[in-house]
């Protein structure tokens, strides 16, 4: 079984397409959704759609909701996903086909493909910077990795709010655990005006630079 994590808050707009979009893969798949502490239905959007609803009362940001959700993850393999992206058909089974015939990948990473939400307006649009082409390099959405991995590397820290991949990545490297790239594309990243990397750019070179400092530490 394949454990989906979803941290969210606020996720009424968009979280009912994702799910859809998993639910469409025809895997056996287990959604969890990670409730930052919203103020809009979306607890009630992912429990009508099955999945199970953890709950923050208090916010605490999607990396510690990544880490509740790994804490209840019952499948052997885990992936993360943004609310308000939409996985490719096949992508899940692609993903979970190349991961389970590398006995020596604990991970396997694809690329994802930018699209500006459609009901932005022009001006909105125009402030949206989407990539052209696809590109690897983001966690949700892209990287299936077995559930056990994390008992070789620990949870997630949750001194950072974003730039977590960093640290994940740092700490596979250290821990001799291999990530193989397949050459798809797995998720359409929606590009919008609330995205949490345009509202937070400046928490997250914060986090980078913090991520980097306990690595050079811990060399």
């Amino acid at each position: 079984m394949i454990t989906i994590i979803i941290p969210v808050k606020n996720g009424h707009k968009y979280l009912g397409e994702a799910l859809q979009a998993i639910k469409a893969q025809e895997m056996d798949v287990e959604v969890i959704v990670v409730d930052d502490a919203s103020d809009d239905d979306t607890a009630q959007i992912a429990a009508d759609a099955g999945c199970t609803v953890l709950r923050h009362e208090v916010s605490k940001g999607p990396v510690a909701a990544k880490n509740t959700g790994l804490r209840e993850a019952h499948g052997e393999f885990v992936m993360f996903h943004d609310h308000d992206d939409r996985m490719r058909p096949g992508a899940l089974k692609a993903l979970h086909d190349a991961l389970t015939a590398d006995e020596t990948a604990s991970a396997v990473e694809a690329m994802v493909q930018d699209f500006v939400s459609p009901e932005l307006s022009d001006a909105e649009k125009r402030l949206c910077a989407a990539k052209p082409q696809p590109f690897y390099g983001l966690f949700t959405g892209a990287i299936l990795m077995r559930r056990s991995i994390f008992d070789t590397i620990g949870l997630f820290s949750e001194t950072v709010m974003t730039g977590e991949i960093l640290e994940w990545q740092g700490n596979m490297d250290k821990a001799g655990l291999a990530i193989r790239k397949v050459n798809i594309v797995s998720t359409d990243r929606r590009i919008h005006s609330t995205n949490l990397g345009r509202t937070s750019r400046k928490q997250e070179f914060k986090d980078y630079a913090a991520i980097l400092r306990m690595r050079m530490k811990k060399a």
